[in-house]
């Protein structure tokens, strides 16, 4: 199977005549019945049915048809790419993230934009969407968000990149002031203000589950859809937070202290996802980055 077999084949299917699909693609129309032949061979089914007057698509060419448009037009997508590249010219990568996954990606990007400056990566939030269609759409070429949130499914690939301890959050002059860490046993008196679970489900159950294993029914009542909101409230003293230890360090302000919460393990893994057969050259390049610096569970963000 080859593309000028699939282009003849696709012609004919959208135009049912061969001598408008022999004309479309610049070849004999004996051409186009010996490709479209071949490709009937290949897959042991009849494409098309033939008399003097009518050719008409089989059950079998229909489910072929948007299979093989896919492969045409991803060819030509990498062709473009590629040629752009060796031309100097403008490749692109689209990476989205989950709130709480910052620092790890950060330092990918950064170094990737160092390499290969001339390729323009667009960076974008994943905010209550079907993370299954955010990795398997046209949107993003690679997702970084928590190991349990990636959806299971044969057409999504992923690798571990780092694991995120959590950390509590306070105002500045909080009456943990002075202390280098906190005991989670220290949460069970306080409100504690975290991001909602529609924003982030995966660290907003851990922290429940981990509150939960130590018997403690906080206030919990205020979450946020947004970092600035919590953060603010933080800062004015209106409660604490717990949140991964890197967007902490990231988000951090003169307002805020940050500390580790100490004596238990509180790591969840993190991973880029991307859909499988990735197609993008440049998107392969960011990969071949990225796996330099996973290194799986044992890469812990802590402070």
């Amino acid at each position: 199977m080859d593309i000028n077999q699939l282009n003849c084949f696709i012609s004919v299917a959208q135009t049912l005549n061969f001598s408008e699909a022999a004309r479309r693609n610049y070849v004999s129309q004996s051409t186009v019945s010996r490709y479209v032949s071949d490709l009937e061979k290949e897959f042991g089914v009849q494409l098309f049915t033939r008399s003097h007057r009518d050719v008409i698509i089989t059950n079998e060419g229909k489910t072929l048809l948007p299979y093989a448009m896919e492969i045409v037009d991803t060819l030509k997508k990498a062709k473009t790419i590629i040629k752009q590249m060796h031309d100097g010219g403008q490749g692109k990568i689209t990476i989205g993230c989950d709130i709480t996954s910052v620092s790890f990606p950060s330092k990918c990007i950064a170094d990737f934009n160092n390499k290969y400056p001339s390729i323009t990566v667009d960076v974008r939030q994943i905010d209550e969407v079907d993370r299954s269609q955010a990795i398997t759409g046209n949107d993003f070429d690679f997702c970084f968000m928590p190991r349990d949130m990636v959806p299971e499914s044969s057409n999504i690939e992923s690798i571990t990149t780092h694991c995120e301890s959590l950390c509590v959050v306070t105002a500045k002059n909080s009456k943990f002031k002075g202390r280098k860490s906190i005991n989670i046993k220290d949460l069970a008196n306080e409100k504690i203000l975290l991001m909602s679970e529609t924003v982030s489900p995966i660290v907003y159950m851990e922290i429940m589950d981990l509150l939960r294993t130590f018997h403690i029914s906080p206030n919990t009542e205020t979450t946020f859809d947004d970092l600035v909101s919590m953060y603010v409230s933080v800062s004015s003293g209106i409660g604490i937070s717990v949140i991964p230890s890197s967007l902490a360090k990231y988000a951090s302000s003169e307002f805020t202290e940050i500390y580790p919460i100490d004596e238990i393990d509180t790591g969840i893994a993190y991973v880029m996802a991307w859909k499988k057969n990735i197609a993008n050259p440049a998107a392969k390049l960011f990969m071949e980055g990225v796996k330099k610096y996973a290194m799986g569970d044992d890469n812990v963000y802590g402070l």
